[in-house]
């Protein structure tokens, strides 16, 4: 019996294949296969059924894909990339930058004169002193998977979410700075608002701050993500601003409308 290449199935078959093979190992390991192969894997329909495979797009979706290669992969790379946002692990991922007072403090919903937090999953929230009180995170982008074609001609967008809250008894002061920088931390985009100050005897709710950073600079490589503050009547304890259920997410949205990808990841 003669041996059949698989060049000989129809096309339609081997999209079908294409469509359920991991993405980088498409670009990586079939594309440079032969020119058939490589025109099949440039298709937008390919990339447009691994969306719908995957559950990214529905087949009613309507919101304008500029490239579904790109936003295939910006999907699958869809994350919170901030670790232990929520205290579940204690201080764990956290660089502790000032530790003022008391020092930061690890306790649960709702606490002393505290609410219950918007979303039940959310158990626990770190708390800070009399003194500033600062911790942050620095992302690797390259790291977290993301390839500098991507970063620098598509930038896509990248949502900043934060979360805090003052006790009822006593007021304070929250800060917050997120920076986006090159691979030798130059800072090329910055969100640092005005430190927020809630005064005493107040509803103790909580409040979410977010920012999104559109159309940067190319060359971002990492980001520096900063809060924390302290409470305004110098109390001993931890009366200061309770945050937690933060959030750094590279999204799928891209302000900036860039011409077609190439195929390398």
């Amino acid at each position: 019996m003669a041996l059949v290449s698989i060049n000989q199935l129809p096309e339609s078959i081997l999209l079908e294949v294409f469509t359920h093979l991991p993405a980088r190992q498409l670009l990586l390991n079939c594309r440079p296969v032969c020119s058939l192969w490589r025109d099949l894997i440039d298709l937008v329909s390919l990339w447009k059924r691994k969306c719908l495979h995957e559950g990214y797009a529905t087949e009613d979706w309507d919101q304008s894909v500029a490239d579904w290669k790109v936003f295939y992969f910006l999907c699958s790379l869809r994350r919170n990339l901030l670790r232990n946002p929520c205290a579940e692990e204690g201080m764990r991922s956290w660089k502790i930058d000032s530790n003022g007072g008391d020092q930061w403090k690890v306790e649960s919903l709702p606490g002393a004169h505290g609410t219950d937090f918007p979303d039940p999953k959310v158990k626990k929230y770190f708390a800070t002193s009399y003194e500033i009180c600062l911790k942050s995170q620095l992302i690797d982008l390259k790291a977290e998977g993301y390839w500098e074609e991507l970063l620098d001609k598509f930038r896509p967008d990248i949502e900043v979410k934060d979360w805090f809250a003052a006790r009822a008894d006593c007021g304070c002061t929250y800060h917050i700075r997120v920076q986006l920088a090159s691979a030798d931390y130059l800072v090329l985009a910055s969100f640092e608002p005005t430190p927020v100050t809630v005064h005493q005897w107040n509803d103790a709710r909580w409040t979410e701050v977010s920012h999104t950073f559109s159309d940067y600079p190319p060359g971002v490589r990492h980001i520096l993500f900063q809060h924390g503050g302290k409470d305004t009547q110098f109390w001993a304890g931890w009366y200061g601003p309770r945050v937690t259920n933060s959030s750094i997410v590279v999204s799928h949205r891209m302000t900036r409308d860039p011409a077609p990808s190439v195929a390398q990841p």
